[in-house]
């Protein structure tokens, strides 16, 4: 191949004689020749190295179809938790929609491949509810996902408005042509082609398209504002996730308490009967029921220990953790308020807080200028155009320098009712947009209603399952009472410990529950803490 292209330079490269020269055409077509030579040589001495690295180059397998679809799955990994709230994110660019439901939030982590693997936590460490939220939002993808997404929109703001900025361009061109010869065929002009080498700058400036641009750029501002309010909306759903479980975790630990409390009481009532049996002051059938209610309250234990593990290990994958964490979770100092008496002022909070609602919002705005932007096809189109640049090396027929300055104007006529069509389809679209702000307030008025609802049951129940606890203290020591003075059956101190047990549980839950219902609450209002 080398010796080849070797050839083809030495025969390419051969110079005329002097008789050749001035031959017809004089001084111009020698020139022109000459160029037309030296470009010649050129590209074939391109051409040829080119071959020749091609030979040089080893052969990279290419993997299969088959081999590239597996190592796609395996690099995509999967989420190892889940956001108790929100669908999955489906619209444009990957962006999160705002459509999401706020009944069921929740969190989902990387995989290790995706994601470094966070530093585990110290055991027994005290974890409070600030920094469960900060080590939640700083482990789970989705907030950098959210963040990305925005910056990534405010691009396109700067894209759009580029229209409106100069355009400067450097062309640099070398010819090599048959001087005076006219291209024939291909255009409806045929103009005369000249060998040159020329560099030049090239300008335009849009003066006015009667509005169209600043729409665009309206639309992408308000875009970029929608996606904003969407990472606001996964930050919200990640920190309810995290408070969620937070306070699931504190319960299953007070649930234990109790269980442990209770194996306490029960084993010493047993020991107590297994002494006064032993002194033959109880029956085997007194010793048996208190043995029935130590076991009972030991599986009891056990079921909170196993829910207090669980509850853990969620915690754990909720905060971006692979494995459970041994920390402590602390009980934060959450003061006991009553709730509004009306929810009407919360659901016109909730409009104007919740980002699902500022988002479609912005969407809504950002259609509206879209399509006011394709209404404005139909106006004419204003630009300033110039261009200047020279020759250094050229045929005597073209100047040594060149320059021009015009305004164009741009007046569409008929294309095929595509513009029609487009402004008729954007008109509909910001309709679509409109419908759904409109169904996403319905929701967003049922459900701050819903989790209003909720936390006034809640609240009802703390002074109902508090009185609940007090009357079964009161009867379980009247009942342990009568039944060490005699006049007691052990039938009924066993009711009375049974009752005591579910009346912690339930006061534990209670309140609980209605801690719960009140970050729902405000999460449903869209209030951020």
């Amino acid at each position: 191949m080398a010796k080849k292209c070797e050839l083809q330079t030495k025969a390419t490269g051969k110079t005329k004689s002097s008789n050749e020269v001035s031959k017809p055409g004089g001084r111009a077509a020698a020139d022109g020749g000459w160029m037309t030579r030296a470009l010649g040589v050129m590209l074939l001495l391109t051409a040829c190295g080119m071959g020749m690295e091609a030979r040089q180059l080893p052969d990279i397998p290419q993997p299969s179809r088959n081999e590239a679809a597996n190592e796609s799955v395996a690099s995509g990994g999967e989420y190892s938790m889940r956001l108790q709230a929100g669908q999955n994110p489906d619209s444009q660019q990957g962006s999160q929609t705002p459509e999401n439901s706020r009944s069921n939030g929740g969190a989902k982590p990387a995989s290790q491949a995706q994601q470094p693997t966070p530093a585990a936590l110290p055991p027994g460490h005290k974890l409070t509810i600030e920094e469960a939220e900060a080590i939640g939002l700083k482990n789970n993808p989705q907030i950098t996902v959210g963040r990305l997404l925005a910056l990534q929109a405010q691009q396109y703001i700067v894209e759009t408005r580029s229209a409106e900025m100069p355009q400067v361009g450097v062309n640099l061109t070398g010819v090599g042509a048959d001087s005076g010869s006219r291209l024939a065929a291909g255009y409806l002009t045929n103009g005369r082609m000249f060998s040159r080498l020329a560099g030049g700058v090239t300008f335009s400036q849009l003066i006015t398209d009667f509005g169209r641009t600043p729409n665009l750029v309206g639309n992408a501002r308000f875009a970029a504002k929608a996606q904003d309010e969407n990472a606001v909306a996964t930050k919200q759903d990640v920190i309810l996730a995290v408070d969620q479980a937070f306070y699931n975790t504190l319960e299953t630990k007070a649930l234990l308490q109790v269980a442990e409390e209770t194996v306490k009481a029960r084993q010493l009532f047993e020991d107590q009967i297994q002494a006064l049996t032993t002194a033959k002051l109880k029956s085997e059938v007194d010793l048996a029921f208190a043995k029935v209610e130590l076991a009972r309250a030991q599986l009891l234990l056990l079921d909170a220990q196993d829910n207090y593990q669980a509850s853990l290990s969620t915690l754990s994958a909720i905060l971006g953790y692979p494995d459970r964490q041994d920390f402590e979770p602390q009980e934060p100092a959450v003061p006991v308020t009553p709730p509004a008496q009306d929810a009407g002022p919360l659901i016109q909070q909730a409009m104007d807080l919740r980002p699902e609602v500022r988002s479609l919002r912005d969407s809504v705005l950002a259609a509206e200028k879209f399509g006011r932007a394709e209404h404005d096809l139909f106006f004419p189109t204003v630009s300033a155009l110039g261009v200047v640049g020279g020759a250094p090396v050229r045929d005597p027929n073209i100047t040594s320098w060149y320059g021009a300055a015009g305004v164009n104007i741009n007046i569409p006529v008929f294309n095929g009712f595509l513009f029609t069509a487009r402004a008729k389809s954007a008109d509909l679209a910001t309709e679509a947009q409109k419908k759904k702000l409109q169904d996403m307030q319905d929701n967003v008025a049922r459900d701050v209603r819903n989790s209003w609802l909720q936390t006034q049951d809640a609240y009802k129940r703390l002074s109902v399952t508090q009185q609940l606890r007090e009357q079964a203290e009161l009867a379980l020591e009247l009942a342990q009472a009568r039944y060490k003075l005699g006049l007691g059956s052990i039938v009924e101190a066993t009711q009375a410990e049974l009752q005591k047990t579910d009346a912690d549980i339930q006061d534990t839950d209670a309140h609980y529950r209605y801690v719960v219902s009140q970050i729902v609450l405000a999460y449903q209002m869209g209030l951020t803490r």
